[in-house]
Parts: C-alpha cells; sequence; structure tokens
C-alpha cells in the first residue's frame, strides 16, 4: 500500500509541475500576443496637416455648404479623431461649433491613399450676423479632443464664402456622402 501512496504522491507532484510549467509557457505567449497587438496598434499614427493633404470644394447640393476632404499622404494608417478645428476667416476668433449629431460609431481609420470626409454647413437663415470669409484654417484633434500639429490655411472657393453663426461642421466620415447628409 505504502509503494502505490508513493507513486501516486510522485505523479501527482509530476503533474503539478508540468501543469505550472505549462501554465508559463501559455502566460508568456499571451504577452509575446499582447506584444505584438500593441505593436501593431501603435503603428497607426493620428491624422495631422503633416500627413494628409486637405481640400475644400464648394457642392451644389446642399446649399450653403462645403466638404473638406483629408486625404492620407502618409505610409502608415492614421485615425481621423473627432471632428475638425475649423476657423472660418484670418480672424476668427472661435472654432466651427461641431455637429454632435453626426457622431460617427467608430473612429476613422485611413489607410494611405484614402480620405475621410467633414461637411461644412457655412449659414442658415435662423443665423446672425456673418461676413465672407476667403480662408479656412484646418487643425485635427488628437484622441483626447484637443487640437493637434500645425494649423493648414485653405483658400475658400470663388474667392470666399458668407459663414453666420449658425455654421457647424460634422464629424470626420468615411464618405462625402454622410458628411453631406447633415
Amino acid at each position: 500500500m505504502r509503494i502505490v501512496t508513493r507513486f501516486v504522491s510522485r505523479a501527482a507532484a509530476s503533474s503539478m509541475v508540468v501543469a505550472a510549467a505549462l501554465a508559463l509557457v501559455g502566460f508568456q505567449a499571451t504577452e509575446q500576443t499582447a506584444s505584438a497587438a500593441t505593436k501593431k496598434a501603435t503603428s497607426v499614427v493620428t491624422c495631422t496637416t503633416a500627413n494628409t493633404k486637405l481640400t475644400v470644394t464648394k457642392v451644389s447640393r446642399p446649399i450653403n455648404h462645403l466638404l473638406l476632404k483629408a486625404t492620407n499622404t502618409g505610409t502608415k494608417p492614421c485615425y481621423a479623431y473627432i471632428a475638425p478645428y475649423l476657423r472660418a476667416g484670418a480672424d476668427a476668433q472661435a472654432p466651427l461649433a461641431w455637429a454632435e449629431e453626426t457622431t460617427p460609431q467608430a473612429v476613422v481609420t485611413l489607410k494611405p491613399g484614402q480620405s475621410a470626409y467633414a461637411g461644412i454647413t457655412t449659414s442658415t437663415p435662423d443665423g446672425e450676423g456673418g461676413a465672407k470669409a476667403k480662408t479656412l484654417g484646418v487643425f485635427f484633434a488628437d484622441r483626447q479632443g484637443n487640437a493637434t500639429n500645425k494649423e493648414k490655411t485653405l483658400k475658400l472657393p470663388k474667392g470666399g464664402v458668407f459663414f453666420n453663426s449658425a455654421a457647424t461642421v460634422t464629424y470626420w466620415q468615411d464618405n462625402a456622402e454622410d458628411a453631406l447628409s447633415w
């Protein structure tokens, strides 16, 4: 009986050592996978004026709208966070308001060569005051919603566009139709 007990005890101890070794290997493999995922995630950068080309165009429909297009010119994918900060005219005191109802379900990710879009409502009959602006200053937002990098100043089409207090900009969208549907 003693021999059997000793044998069972040794077998149990051996099994525990093997289980512990397998758990350690599994933990290290998980750690390596997490490390690889982190490296892959960090290969996506924030979209800025340095890694994108920005253009602004007047659209025929809807009226009083512009379309801002940001195309990734970098070599890595970039995130177009939230919405652009826009300054209508060189002496604008505050950025245009973001149209909160246009928040997409996920952050727009641009692979090299892909574009994101933001629709700009320049004025409405309900808006007050206003003036013609000849330029549009653009800043990107970072993950926390703060303005990033340097401002890119774009010339507005047709010698300028009228903006009033109702002017807004949509969140970044992955297609022009969604950006202009607001």
